[in-house]
């Protein structure tokens, strides 16, 4: 078996971001071989529904983690609401109440960075449609550690300020609509 080039993918976004991520985890091949860590603002009071959402929608198996749960390949780990989540070298997730960040719990930024410092240059990390700049940092973090940085183009989102956010900070490495997000990740899987 061919060792894969990445470790992880890693998606961020906000405002408009669940209809794109339900469709990527729609249309993602079964036997994608890396874990997809997810990232999305969230009502904080609200506890169910959107996992069960995108679940039904999804090929793989789809996890709101538990603090120090195992990072495996070919699943979907989802930040839980009102917590936020961090990827540790161990290769397992921490989940935190802290402060929120860009006032977001759970932040893109937190998940991005930390997956950024494990992964470093395994990880791609892809910015959806968004109504903040969190995320931003993160993908940063991400593009100086050599990873693979990708934005939704902006003429497709709902709201364009993450992604925009992000363009202020790096070049990423590719401005990708929904569709060409999810032909590149199938390509991965191939």
């Amino acid at each position: 078996m061919i060792k894969p080039k990445y470790k992880a993918v890693v998606i961020g976004g906000s405002a408009g971001s669940f209809s794109v991520v339900t469709k990527l985890l729609s249309q993602l091949k079964a036997d994608f071989p890396l874990p997809v860590i997810v990232c999305l603002h969230r009502l904080k009071h609200v506890r169910s529904g959107l996992v069960e959402s995108i679940r039904l929608k999804s090929a793989l198996e789809v996890i709101e983690p538990n603090d120090k749960e195992q990072i495996v390949g070919g699943k979907v780990y989802l930040a839980p609401s009102n917590y936020h989540m961090f990827v540790e070298y161990d290769g397992t997730f921490s989940l935190s109440t802290e402060e929120p960040l860009n006032h977001s719990r759970p932040s893109i930024d937190h998940t991005l960075s930390s997956a950024a410092y494990v992964y470093r240059n395994k990880l791609i990390g892809i910015v959806l449609t968004g109504a903040n700049k969190d995320g931003a940092k993160g993908m940063k973090d991400i593009a100086d550690k050599k990873g693979i940085t990708i934005i939704q183009d902006p003429k497709t989102c709902e709201v364009d300020t993450m992604p925009k956010s992000v363009t202020r900070l790096i070049t990423p490495d590719m401005v990708l609509s929904p569709d060409e997000i999810l032909k590149y990740l199938n390509q991965l899987a191939e």
